[in-house]
């Protein structure tokens, strides 16, 4: 375990692979850590340099108090890929990643040569929905919403295993002043016109049960870069990479082959 220091926020990271292996870097959803991505972690091809993160206020980061910006996510995600120098990598972003991935890919395309947006959206929900959620953690916290939260990450085969008490546990144990602060964060970002503007080669992954970002979300966002590609994993809600690990894998894997990253 390794722990970043950038000066507002200490971030918990991994690194995985050999120092001249192709980059590619992971960010993860609201509520989840890097814990997110070890189903798929063993499927990927050899030789790849991997990032892992906690974002601010998850996982094993430090959580300063809500709210945050998305402009102080993509930066955080910046300075870490700076730090340990991560430049021209794919960047893998589901959910909130995928929205720091937008960001950071419009403020440093040096740092991301590709881009696949999984479960995600330039636009997610708006400023009430999110209001009322927020007001709603911070006054009784994760646990009564834990259930709702549930139908929406997984499809109805994934919640009827034993694994569902694993997600359903994380979410739970998650700081309120992080799922708030980045829950902020989300409601004051609209990144419809500067995702438009980015030429880069663009991958979108999306659930068909995702009762988060709906696939037609997914590809709304994603046919804003030209000559983008767009996949739908079938059966599966807002955590593919859980449910479907090998299907997932495979898309990512044929996506680097594609663009010449391996």
């Amino acid at each position: 375990m390794k722990l970043a220091d950038l000066g507002d926020v200490r971030l918990h990271y991994r690194i995985d692979g050999p120092d001249d292996g192709a980059p590619v870097v992971f960010a993860n959803s609201l509520g989840t850590d890097l814990r997110l991505w070890d189903p798929i972690m063993p499927l990927l091809p050899a030789g790849l340099r991997v990032l892992r993160f906690d974002k601010r206020g998850h996982g094993l980061s430090s959580c300063p108090p809500s709210p945050y910006s998305m402009g102080s996510l993509v930066t955080d995600a910046e300075k870490l890929m700076d730090m340990h120098g991560f430049k021209d990598a794919l960047f893998v972003g589901l959910s909130i990643g995928g929205m720091i991935a937008q960001g950071l890919a419009v403020k440093r395309l040096d740092l991301v040569r590709a881009l696949v947006l999984s479960n995600t959206g330039a636009k997610i929900g708006n400023a009430d929905m999110w209001g009322e959620r927020i007001a709603a953690v911070l006054k009784g916290g994760i646990e009564p919403m834990a259930d709702a939260v549930m139908e929406r990450w997984f499809a109805p085969d994934f919640r009827a295993t034993p694994e569902l008490e694993l997600w359903r546990n994380m979410l739970i144990r998650q700081e309120v002043q992080g799922y708030a602060g980045c829950s902020s964060a989300i409601s004051g970002t609209d990144f419809y016109s500067t995702t438009a503007s980015l030429r880069l080669p663009a991958l979108g992954i999306a659930g068909s049960e995702d009762g988060s970002t709906p696939p037609d979300l997914v590809r709304e966002t994603i046919d804003l870069i030209p000559g983008s590609q767009f996949q739908i994993i079938r059966r599966t809600g807002h955590l593919p990479c859980v449910e479907k690990p090998e299907e997932y894998a495979q898309i990512l894997i044929k996506f680097m082959r594609d663009t010449g990253h391996i």
